[in-house]
This record gives C-alpha cells, sequence and structure tokens, in this order.
C-alpha cells in the first residue's frame, strides 16, 4: 500500500497503517491506496476481513446509484476511504508513506512522477534492499532517485497486530532533516506508539531489511526443534553481521547506538519471535514445502521479505567477493534457493568466524 495523507497524526505498523488524520482513525490492513473523503458522509468503521481489499468491499452507503469508495471511519469534518486508484489517493498530499513490497516500488514511483507536490515528503517503511553499480541501494534511495523528493524512514519493533490493537510499542525515525524528522514524529506518535529520531538513516533501513532474513535463520532453528540458547546465537551471530553489512555498505558513517535503537536489537528479537518470516520458516523446515506454499497456507497469500532479501544479499555479497564474511546470511541464501538441508544453519552456527 501507500497512504498520501494530509494529516496531523498517523501510526505506522508493519503490514498494517493506522493514521489519525485530526480526530478519525482508520487501521488499514490490506492492500489499497488512501486517502481523506470530504464530509459529510454516512460512514461507518471498516469490519472487513484479513486477506479482503478493501477497495472492492461493499459501500456502507447503499443509497448510492454509483459505486461509492469504501468508508473507513468518519471524523469531526472529514472521512477516509480507500482509494484504488494511487494518483487520486496521492494528489496534494504532503507527506507520503510507502509501504509496497520492494520489488514493485519501481513501477509506483513511475506511476507517481510527475503527479505529486514538487515539496512533499516521502517516509519508507518497506523492508528490502536492492542492488547498484557500487553495491548496495536502499529503497528509499530508488524513491529519491525517481521523484526527487525528500525521504526518510521509519523502522522498528511494530507487529502489526500488536499495534493494531494499541500495545505499546516503539519505533524509529531515521531523517536527516532534523527539524522534518521532529515534524513526522509529531504526526506519528500516539501514548502506545512512541517515537524516536535519529539521523542515520541508512542504518534504520538496513536493519528493517536485514533482520528479517536472521528471522528467517531463527524460524530454521524452530523448525529443528533447537531451544531458545540456539536462538540467542542465531540473534546475536545476526546482529553482528547486520553491523559488519552496515559498515560495508552505507554511504555515511554508521552509528553503534542506532542498533540500540527500536530499528536495531528490538525489532531483531521481536521479528524472530513472533514475525511471519520466523513462522514460515518454521514451517518450511518442519514440512519440506516450498516458501510459496506456507505463503499461500499460513500467510493467506501474503509474502515474506526474508526470502527475497537474502537473495539481494547474495548478489552484493557476491559481486564484492565477502560471501564468505557473512555466513548466516549465506545459509539463509542457500537453504531457501540452493536446496541445501536445513541442517546448515546449525553447522554455520557452528562453524561461524566469530568463534574462532
Amino acid at each position: 500500500m501507500l497512504l498520501g495523507c494530509r494529516s496531523s497524526r498517523c501510526e505506522q505498523e508493519e503490514g498494517a497503517l493506522e493514521q489519525l488524520v485530526g480526530a478519525q482513525r482508520f487501521r488499514v490492513t490490506s492492500s489499497g491506496w488512501f486517502c481523506p473523503a470530504p464530509a459529510p458522509l454516512p460512514c461507518q468503521p471498516w469490519k472487513g476481513t484479513s486477506g479482503q481489499r478493501l477497495c472492492a468491499l461493499p459501500s456502507p452507503q447503499p443509497h448510492r446509484e454509483a459505486p461509492a469508495p469504501l468508508v473507513l471511519h468518519r471524523g469531526h469534518d472529514h472521512c477516509t476511504v480507500a482509494e484504488p486508484d494511487l494518483l487520486k489517493a496521492c494528489a496534494g498530499a504532503d507527506i507520503l508513506l510507502f509501504v509496497v513490497p520492494h520489488q514493485f516500488i519501481s513501477q509506483v514511483c513511475d506511476q507517481l512522477k510527475g503527479h505529486m507536490k514538487k515539496d512533499a515528503v516521502g517516509v519508507s517503511l518497506i523492508k528490502g534492499v536492492d542492488e547498484g553499480p557500487d553495491g548496495l541501494r536502499l529503497i528509499s534511495d530508488i524513491i529519491h532517485e525517481k521523484l526527487g523528493i525528500e525521504m526518510s524512514v521509519l523502522m522498528g519493533a511494530n507487529l502489526a497486530n500488536e499495534v493494531a490493537e494499541e500495545k505499546f510499542c516503539e519505533t524509529t525515525i531515521g531523517c536527516k532533516n532534523i527539524q522534518h524528522g521532529q515534524t513526522l514524529k509529531e504526526l506519528m506518535q500516539t501514548p502506545n506508539f512512541r517515537v524516536t529520531v535519529v539521523q542515520d538513516t541508512d542504518t534504520v533501513e538496513i536493519c528493517g531489511a536485514l533482520k528479517n532474513v536472521v528471522a528467517v535463520g531463527a524460524g530454521f532453528c524452530d523448525g529443528l526443534g533447537y531451544g531458545d540458547n540456539t536462538k540467542a546465537a542465531v540473534i546475536r551471530l545476526g546482529l553482528m553481521e547486520m553491523i559488519a553489512f552496515a559498515k560495508l555498505f552505507c554511504k555515511g558513517p554508521v552509528a553503534s547506538s542506532t542498533f540500540l535503537e527500536s530499528c536495531g536489537v528490538a525489532d531483531l528479537i521481536t521479528t524472530c519471535y513472533g514475525g511471519r518470516n520466523r513462522k514460515v520458516a518454521e514451517a518450511f523446515a518442519r514440512t519440506g514445502k516450498t516458501i510459496e506454499q506456507l505463503e499461500k497456507e499460513i500467510l493467506n497469500g501474503q509474502k515474506v521479505q526474508g526470502p527475497p532479501t537474502s537473495a539481494e544479499l547474495h548478489r552484493i555479497l557476491k559481486a564484492k567477493n565477502m560471501v564468505d564474511k557473512f555466513p548466516l546470511f549465506t545459509a539463509v541464501y542457500q537453504i531457501c534457493y540452493e536446496g541445501k538441508p536445513v541442517t546448515d544453519v546449525i553447522k554455520c552456527l557452528q562453524n561461524h568466524p566469530e568463534h574462532m
């Protein structure tokens, strides 16, 4: 999804969004484009089920002759509706939140180009990386290059269902412009969604991508029947590889303190225990079914980002002749794509360079 907003408060979750526009609130848990609609409209909160496309649901306005957009919720002065037209959803938006699978971001940007405010600000919530001519290419860089807008990123320990239930959590905004970072914090922070802002934008974004690869390794260990001690080793060694990767490929300085923010250790722990990458990887180890089969059976068609991110990392590392320096990332890739046995993840832990 991509959210175009002219809002006073926003709230993010992995795989879903909750936005406060003035006094209104809506919760999004499936794909679509979203924008405010003028009042008055007879609206009611959306009560669809997971996996339903919002803009395809019946409208709560049966008196209208033409199909009306689904109204998710009404505030004091306007409603929020599901809008299937990307350009309509983003027309006049001051802030664009990008939350699409990273494989589709170029296509989305191509559609948006020339149809948005020149001074709009973008925030990427996308977990993934791409390969560029110099090695790593961040998703926020792709958006900036294609649209010419200033980009920030938002990553953190924000499991979708818990944020939707308004259980307390933290997140991290990476923003090089301090003033814009504080503005984004004011827009998004709520009593149960606390935000910290750092300028180490690249590291924040890299953490959001790499933690999914580590979580796949953690899921493999769960599927093999190993315990919490083993998972702790996966988390520790995975964090070491994340830090090493960031120091090698970030364009600017990497602050060690960034890994202690919600986007770092906190998100890594949450994802390795409660994320969908871990869940699918566990089933992969237990059943031998493909990732694609398990996405359909377990996630109702949602995608996991860990395996494709491991493939991107492998291409980047192979081009730099650094595959051997990142054994956990490499093991995840080889198990997912080269048919290596899942037990190789344990061999990786046993022979990791950190132990030599």
